[in-house]
C-alpha cells in the first residue's frame, strides 16, 4: 500500500512543469560553466601552479573534471535548495491550493500513510535531482575535461590522486543529498501549515539564507549560536576531500542534520493529522 502511494505522489509531483525546472536549470547551466571553465582555466592554472610551485614540480594540467566538479559543488549552498523548494513547498499546499484533499481522504487510507508518503516522494525527488546534478557535473567534466589528481585547498594546497577521486566524489554526493534532505523537510513543513505554495518557497528560502549569514559571517556572537544552526553544515560534503577525512566531524554533522529533519518531520506529521481540511 505506502509502495503505491510513493508512487502516486511522484506521478504527481512529475505531473507538474515546475518539478522539470532543477533539472532544465541544471542540464543548461553546468555546460555552460563547464564552458567557461575550459575557457578561462589557463589563467585559474597559473594561479594554482603558482601556490604548487613552491614545494612541488607540476607535470601536466591540474585543470580537470574532478576540479571543476568541486568547484561546481558550491552550487549546493543556495542554488539547489531553491531548486528544490520549488517542488517540496508544493507537496501538500498545492494540493490545498487545488482542493482535492477532500476527495484524497476519504480514501481508506490513514493520514500517516499519505503523510509518510508524500516525505519519501519528496525525499526521492531531491535524491533524484543530486543525482542528475553529480550526472552533469562529474560525468560530463570528466568527458569534457578529462580527469586526474584532484588540488583542493584546505589548509594550504592538497593534491588527491585520481585514484582515490572517485570515491572521495561518491561520498560529497551522498552527504550533500542527505543535506539536501534536511532542505526538502523544511519545505515540506512550511507546506503543510498552508494552502498556497508559495508561501513555504519563501519561507523556506527566507530560513536558509539567514542561517547562512550566520553560518558565515565572521561576527564574535554569531560564533555562540553556529553550531546549533543546519546550515552550518551545509559544508559537510567538502569534509571527505580532507586528508584525513574527519570522521568524527562528519558524524557530528549527520547528527544535527539528522536532527533536524527529525523535527522538521514530525512537526509536519503533526499539522497534517491535525490539520482541517475545509475545502
Amino acid at each position: 500500500m505506502l509502495a503505491t502511494l510513493v508512487q502516486n505522489e511522484l506521478v504527481k509531483i512529475f505531473s507538474k512543469w515546475r518539478s522539470y525546472i532543477g533539472f532544465l536549470a541544471i542540464a543548461a547551466l553546468i555546460p555552460l560553466v563547464l564552458w567557461g571553465i575550459s575557457k578561462t582555466g589557463p589563467a585559474f592554472e597559473r594561479d594554482v601552479t603558482r601556490s604548487l610551485s613552491g614545494g612541488l614540480m607540476v607535470v601536466g594540467s591540474v585543470l580537470n573534471g574532478f576540479l571543476a566538479t568541486y568547484l561546481i559543488m558550491n552550487f549546493l549552498w543556495v542554488h539547489i535548495p531553491f531548486l528544490i523548494a520549488l517542488v517540496a513547498g508544493d507537496v501538500i499546499a498545492g494540493e490545498g491550493t487545488s482542493g482535492t484533499f477532500r476527495i484524497y481522504l476519504i480514501r481508506p487510507v490513514s493520514r500517516t500513510r499519505i503523510v509518510i508518503a508524500k516525505l519519501f516522494a519528496t525525499f526521492l525527488y531531491t535524491i533524484l535531482l543530486i543525482g542528475f546534478f553529480a550526472l552533469m557535473s562529474l560525468g560530463l567534466g570528466s568527458i569534457w575535461l578529462g580527469t586526474g589528481d584532484l588540488v583542493v585547498f584546505h589548509q594550504g594546497v592538497l593534491v588527491l590522486p585520481e585514484h582515490m577521486v572517485w570515491g572521495r566524489f561518491i561520498l560529497a554526493f551522498l552527504f550533500a543529498a542527505g543535506a539536501m534532505c534536511v532542505v526538502a523537510a523544511l519545505c515540506f513543513m512550511f507546506s503543510s501549515m498552508v494552502t498556497n505554495a508559495i508561501g513555504p518557497i519563501i519561507g523556506a528560502m527566507s530560513v536558509i539564507i539567514i542561517g547562512l549569514a550566520i553560518s558565515t559571517i565572521p561576527i564574535d556572537w554569531f560564533a555562540n549560536i553556529r553550531p546549533y544552526i543546519f546550515t552550518t553544515y551545509f559544508d559537510i560534503w567538502q569534509m571527505v576531500f580532507y586528508d584525513p577525512i574527519p570522521w568524527d566531524q562528519i558524524g557530528k554533522s549527520l547528527l544535527v542534520l539528522g536532527l533536524y529533519a527529525a523535527g522538521f518531520m514530525g512537526v509536519s506529521y503533526t499539522i497534517f493529522v491535525r490539520k482541517d481540511i475545509l475545502s
